[in-house]
């Protein structure tokens, strides 16, 4: 189902993005009882490691990979996982869990010093992995996703965007060394003082 394709805003009720199409994911559940939603997490993601296009992300955040079509997928078929949102490399938006729910996507994690990030965290994928220097189209749509998400829900910001790397070390090391977060933190302020002029 596809709610909009037209670049849009967030709706915090439903807690959609307008401009994403949406994959429903069953891998989310309830945040915690009075948990506000403050951190907004990168990952980086690719299906078979290293390759990109193709249906299996979607797959596999809604318990539908085929183990049997890569050797990869035998070892990551059974887990439950999924992400708010994911951004390919074209920059298309695909939204898997509404932002006021849970979505499994940190693990393990802890973000000074607070744990199970999962529980007060918004989790966004790009297509990409460790080696591979991510696309402009990706810093476009991630930056106005940001921008978008900090004005539906105002305990989010800029300063409080982190990698996965970061809140799980040793464990995780996704975006990678090839994002580019000098990059990215540009175009957040950018796109604050543009907001601010307007």
């Amino acid at each position: 189902m596809t709610v909009s394709t037209s670049p849009g805003s967030v709706d915090p009720g439903k807690g959609l993005l307008l401009s994403a199409r949406q994959v429903p994911s069953p891998n989310c559940d309830d945040r915690p009882p009075g948990t506000v939603t403050d951190l907004i997490v990168v990952h980086g993601i690719s299906l078979p490691p290293g390759e990109y296009g193709g249906p299996w992300i979607d797959m596999l955040f809604t318990n539908q990979l085929p183990p049997d079509r890569h050797p990869y997928f035998a070892t990551v078929a059974e887990l439950r996982v999924s992400s708010h949102l994911l951004i390919r490399r074209d920059g298309e938006r695909v939204q898997y869990v509404p932002f006021h729910r849970r979505a499994w996507h940190a693990g393990a994690s802890n973000y000074r010093g607070r744990e199970r990030c999962n529980d007060f965290s918004i989790g966004i994928e790009l297509e990409g992995s460790d080696d591979t220097a991510y696309e402009p189209e990706q810093y476009h749509a991630l930056s106005e996703v940001i921008a978008q998400l900090c004005a539906a829900y105002p305990a989010l910001s800029r300063e409080r965007v982190t990698g996965h790397s970061d809140i799980a070390p040793g464990r995780k090391t996704d975006p990678g060394l090839f994002f580019d977060w000098p990059r990215l933190r540009a175009m957040l302020a950018a796109n604050e003082r543009w907001a601010s002029v307007g």
